[in-house]
């Protein structure tokens, strides 16, 4: 049997979004023909993505539930509730298709509650250790859970989980025999270690002053710097780098070529988001999490414990890492056996073929395989 029509459900941050991309590259990949249809929530970034990536979307207008019980957006919840169902009642209708996917964020919720109700197969893909309320919800109903960690069996089913690890972007699968030209990419040494400070597109503030402060005890150990600051982060600290005259420190703030970035580094500190995490276990780079507080339910520091709890990684709490990172990284790039135990053991936990196998999984409920 073929694939011939998918709704793909989700979004509100990338790391839903590029996994569903990858997702509906690899379907397209082996079944050329299948109309692919999203489904987003209005007015978040996935109504900008996922058309730049060349799949039609359309918007339900949906939000969360806010913490605060009483906040007068949480008043308009039940209308906004009632018209995603029906509205996801109507795209089902209109698309026919032959299997509902959904990959957390809030308009997931209405599209596979409406599709399973249909009796419509639906496949739910969670990328984090500590699952998000949605899918938490459209497990009961879900005939496939593909998740990006092991050990979910607390949360979902056991009979229908496959550990299928997170779908990545193209480009990052493989990095080997990448260092020499993503050092000559970024203008540094090779003659020197590189560790590369990656705090995501928007920055992390306590990584940004944790850095500035290591500045200096770095270069006097001769170890240059790959820092992405995030835009908002940019202008100050590069003017800081050139007026303290930093020669092997590189301040950006986006990387495009995040292949070469991990090619060139030694070391790796890096928030803890799903997606991140998978693409470092690919990298197999010495790693140091820096879980964001700001996130729900913690979640990033249960991301980063699957693998320190596995000794694949080091772990420095948000409210450590301003006092502890100059020293981490020190410690770190100075133990070669340290650095080599935790690429070996990080790399172990990677699962570079996540998106065909998820597609898998996909193809086995519909009956084509």
């Amino acid at each position: 049997m073929s694939l011939d029509s998918v709704i793909i459900s989700g979004g509100g941050t990338g790391g839903h979004i590029y996994p569903a991309l990858a997702i509906a590259d690899e379907i397209k990949r082996r079944h050329p023909g299948c109309q692919i249809q999203f489904v987003g929530a209005e007015g978040r970034m996935e109504m900008e993505k996922v058309p730049n990536a060349g799949y039609p979307i359309d918007g339900l207008w949906i939000t969360g539930i806010e913490r605060k019980i009483l906040s007068k957006k949480n008043l308009l919840f039940p209308f906004k509730l009632i018209s995603s169902l029906l509205k996801a009642g109507k795209l089902i209708r209109k698309h026919k298709p032959q299997i509902a996917i959904g990959v957390g964020g809030f308009a997931s919720g209405p599209l596979l509650y409406r599709a399973a109700g249909k009796g419509i197969p639906t496949l739910i893909q969670e990328q984090n250790s500590f699952p998000g309320i949605t899918n938490k919800l459209l497990a009961k109903k879900a005939l496939r859970i593909c998740t990006g960690f092991p050990d979910m069996e607390r949360w979902f089913p056991k009979s229908r989980i496959t550990i299928t690890g997170n779908p990545l972007r193209s480009g990052i699968s493989d990095i080997s025999g990448k260092q020499q030209e993503g050092l000559k990419h970024f203008g540094l040494s090779d003659a020197k270690k590189t560790v590369f400070i990656m705090g995501g597109s928007l920055g992390a503030r306590s990584m940004n002053e944790a850095t500035k402060k290591a500045l200096e005890a770095w270069d006097k150990a001769g170890i240059q710097v790959l820092w992405q600051t995030g835009k908002r982060f940019f202008e100050p600290n590069q003017q800081l780098v050139q007026e303290a005259g930093f020669s092997h420190v590189v301040v950006l703030g986006f990387i495009d070529r995040m292949d070469l970035a991990y090619g060139a580094a030694d070391c790796i500190v890096s928030r803890a988001g799903a997606m991140s995490i998978s693409e470092l276990a690919i990298v197999g780079k010495p790693s140091i999490f820096v879980p964001s507080p700001h996130v729900s339910e913690d979640h990033q520091t249960k991301n980063a414990k699957s693998l320190t709890d596995r000794n694949a990684a080091i772990l420095l709490t948000d409210k450590a890492v301003v006092d502890d990172l100059e020293a981490t990284v020190l410690n770190l790039l100075s133990d070669e056996v340290l650095c080599t135990k935790l690429s070996a053991s990080i790399q172990a936990q990677a699962r570079p073929n996540a998106a065909s196998d998820v597609v898998d999984e996909i193809e086995k409920l519909i009956g084509g395989k």
